[in-house]
């Protein structure tokens, strides 16, 4: 921005005064910027085990007897026998097993971005009032 204040001809034989005269530019700019990033994991897992074992076993013997042997000399024999017999075996097994398992997984990232820009640019000139001789002038805002 320039400015030119009053100048009195004086000693140079020209009666003119000038008033005030200013000229120049401006540059205005505006610049914004917003940005946001983030990011989450979430990560569950459950598993259960149920096992379950069951084992039984039976063994039963019975056993009688009778033996009777009778010998006499003029060759007589006898003989006698009861036997019982008697057995009972039994097994048993039971097994029962069970799982169960869930897992989750979850993962979310975002990112942001604003911008805005804007610029303002202007030349401005202004005169504000001049004298010269006999007569009088004004000059008013030639450019704004």
């Amino acid at each position: 921005m320039s400015d030119i204040d009053s100048y009195d001809g004086g000693d140079s034989g020209h009666d003119v005064d000038y008033g005030q005269y200013s000229a120049g530019q401006e540059h205005d700019a505006l610049d914004q910027l917003h940005q946001a990033h983030g990011s989450e994991h979430d990560a569950q897992s459950q598993f259960g085990v149920y096992e379950n074992d069951h084992h039984a076993q039976e063994s039963t013997d019975f056993s009688t007897g009778q033996h009777v042997e009778y010998d006499q000399p003029a060759a007589v024999h006898y003989e006698s026998d009861n036997f019982t017999n008697y057995s009972h075996d039994a097994s048993e097994d039971d097994h029962v097993f069970a799982a169960e398992g869930s897992e989750q997984s979850h993962s979310a990232e975002f990112g942001e971005l604003d911008a805005l820009q804007q610029r303002f640019d202007g030349a401005f000139a202004e005169g504000t009032e001049f004298h010269s001789g006999g007569g009088e002038g004004h000059l008013g805002v030639a450019d704004k």
